[in-house]
């Protein structure tokens, strides 16, 4: 009963402060991290541990899966260049800097345990900084970006993660092994990613039911995360190619009732989850607090080195990754130097997220021997770069973006595109009609006449979007009209059902189907 309640406590309070930070106009993880943080003083609230393996089997694998369905292959592929040298150069850079900064503080500590630390902050949280560059409309190439290496630093930090813990307890380790190590993950990754998303379209394809698709979808993060890790290969790797792989191919591989069913569930499950997350990391502050033993002095002192060094190396990295690389020709003529406004923005989006916390609360009690070492504080550390880092740039990123006036991507552009595209897909669908017409034969005049009309309708709403918003247009009118039409249709339906008339499944049959067009309507209006 107790579990039950701290589940429905934790979406409750989610779902409330997401309406709230949407009504203030505020970025609702920032909000639920501070939040969480207030609730974990209120001596009411069920104190919730946050548990590792919870964070990095349970919750790490369907929103890494998720992620990597919605992100465009094309974009990723373009900026590949760019983002593994943030997610694997820079999270080795940064591991490297703020290992090198905590052993000067304390040289007592072995400085594979300060590089554990250095691994536990290196990486940026993938929902984190996507959640708020779409939420600010940064440009779709920094959005992309800032996907791509999500997607991917976790890996790298992970496999430093483990390398370096593994050196602290007294292991042996060469540079050959390390190497191994890391081959193995990456390439193990992939290859079992790869196997997996094959397999599972293969499975997706022979599905005809949408309820049975959203499973196999749902269980699709674990099925290839389990065996990579069981293999010692990067469990995140694999997840994230099979999700790439599927996402790319889910036109093809579905129908649309399983698709349009599929995008509801797993945006429900992304927003619990997101929302989850980040609240249970504010919770922790009572916890972490509460463990903490080392003298203050030493405990600000840490705080502010660590946190600067974080935020510093990722400016000192990013500038000559950006700029350094296009002194070579092919890369310069291939992808021309962006404003400075871009690598700017990119370093200030490097919010930590609750990996990090999870892999600072999964750290050994003790070193080789027994040594002991201020795990305390290095959690404490953790989760202040989390917060430190969600709170000063989370916050500030939109006044960051407006000040250096960073341009967005235009609509008028977008429109144009669709615009001609859907011109493509309508003369290609009128020659489909026609060879289909021609071989069958027999199609009523008034069929093809009303097929010819709406293929016309959706060419011309395509276009209007291009023109000016000063005021409605048909397909506007149209789509207001409609749904004044279905809110009437829909009240006869129930009245008819309450009075006996119809039974509860005509009821719902018909709902259904006005459901559908009333949604097809509202993404004709956006």
């Amino acid at each position: 009963m107790t579990l039950l309640l701290v589940v429905v406590g934790l979406v409750t309070t989610v779902v409330a402060v997401s309406v709230v930070a949407r009504r203030l106009g505020a970025l609702s993880p920032i909000l639920l991290v501070v939040v969480g943080l207030a609730l974990s003083f209120v001596a009411a609230v069920p104190q919730v541990r946050l548990d590792p393996e919870i964070v990095l089997i349970g919750v790490l694998p369907p929103l890494l899966y998720v992620a990597a369905v919605e992100t465009s292959v094309p974009a990723f592929r373009y900026n590949l260049r760019p983002i593994l040298l943030l997610a694997v150069g820079l999270v080795l850079f940064t591991t490297a800097c703020v290992g090198y900064a905590v052993h000067l503080l304390l040289p007592q500590v072995p400085l594979a345990a300060t590089f554990a630390l250095g691994a536990i902050v290196a990486p940026p949280d993938a929902v984190a900084a996507t959640a708020v560059a779409r939420r600010i409309g940064l440009p779709r190439r920094v959005v992309a970006i800032l996907e791509g290496e999500g997607l991917i630093n976790d890996a790298t930090a992970l496999v430093l993660f483990r390398v370096a813990v593994a050196a602290a307890v007294g292991k042996t380790l060469t540079p050959l092994g390390v190497a191994g190590d890391a081959l193995l993950a990456a390439g193990g990754g992939i290859v079992i990613g790869a196997v997996g998303g094959i397999v599972l379209a293969w499975i997706h394809r022979k599905i005809t039911q949408p309820l049975i698709d959203n499973s196999v979808s749902l269980l699709a993060p674990w099925v290839v995360y389990a065996p990579a890790e069981q293999l010692h290969a990067s469990g995140v790797v694999a997840v994230v190619v099979t999700g790439l792989y599927l996402g790319h191919r889910y036109p093809t591989l579905m129908s649309a009732a399983s698709r349009l069913q599929m995008e509801a569930f797993w945006r429900m499950v992304k927003f619990v989850l997101e929302g989850s997350v980040f609240l249970l990391v504010g919770l922790q502050l009572r916890f972490i607090v509460h463990d903490l033993n080392a003298p203050l002095p030493l405990v600000v002192k840490a705080t502010v080195t660590v946190l600067a060094v974080v935020v510093v190396t990722r400016f000192v990295w990013l500038f000559p990754e950006t700029y350094l690389v296009r002194l070579i020709p092919r890369i310069r003529r291939r992808d021309p130097a962006p404003p400075m406004q871009y690598p700017i923005v990119i370093a200030w989006a490097g919010m930590r997220g609750v990996v990090t916390l999870a892999a600072a609360l999964a750290l050994p009690a003790a070193l080789a021997g027994g040594k002991p070492y201020p795990r305390d504080l290095f959690v404490w550390l953790a989760f202040s770069v989390i917060v430190g880092t969600l709170v000063l740039q989370g916050m500030t990123l939109p006044a960051v973006v407006r000040w250096l006036r960073i341009p967005r991507d235009d609509p008028k552009r977008d429109a144009l595109a669709e615009a001609s595209v859907q011109q493509e897909a309508a003369r290609a669908a009128r020659e489909r009609l026609e060879k289909e017409a021609s071989r069958d034969g027999q199609i009523p005049e008034a069929v093809l006449e009303r097929l010819h009309t709406m293929l016309a309708d959706r060419t011309n709403l395509a276009w209007e979007r291009l023109g000016g918003r000063r005021r409605e247009t048909p397909s506007e009118a149209y789509s207001r009209l409609r749904r004044a039409m279905i809110d009437a249709e829909r009240n006869v339906f129930r009245r008819a059902r309450d009075e006996g008339k119809i039974p509860e499944e005509v009821l719902r049959r018909a709902q259904r189907d006005m459901d559908l067009e009333e949604s097809l309507l509202q993404r004709e209006d956006r």
